[in-house]
């Protein structure tokens, strides 16, 4: 179960991240969160925007091989 969920179906690539960093950054370490979205380039740079030391991914599946969403889950790591 995350702690928040972000809904990025038919959404602009560029508010999706930014809103994401958004939600993230106000996170408690351990908090999770869950990102649905449909747009492939976005789920390629959604990682991308946040450091690599920040978060751990729990979940990713979907926006390959045809399928139209994708799931993302990822946990806020401790500073």
């Amino acid at each position: 179960m995350a702690d928040c969920t972000l809904d990025f179906r038919n959404t602009f690539s560029s508010f999706s991240l930014l809103k994401m960093t958004e939600v993230f950054g106000r996170m408690q370490p351990q908090e999770t969160l869950e990102i649905c979205g449909s747009d492939p380039d976005t789920r390629r740079d959604l990682l991308k925007v946040l450091p690599e030391n920040s978060y751990d991914l729990l979940y990713s599946d979907g926006g390959e091989g045809g399928q139209d969403v994708y799931t993302i889950r990822i946990r806020k790591r401790c500073r």
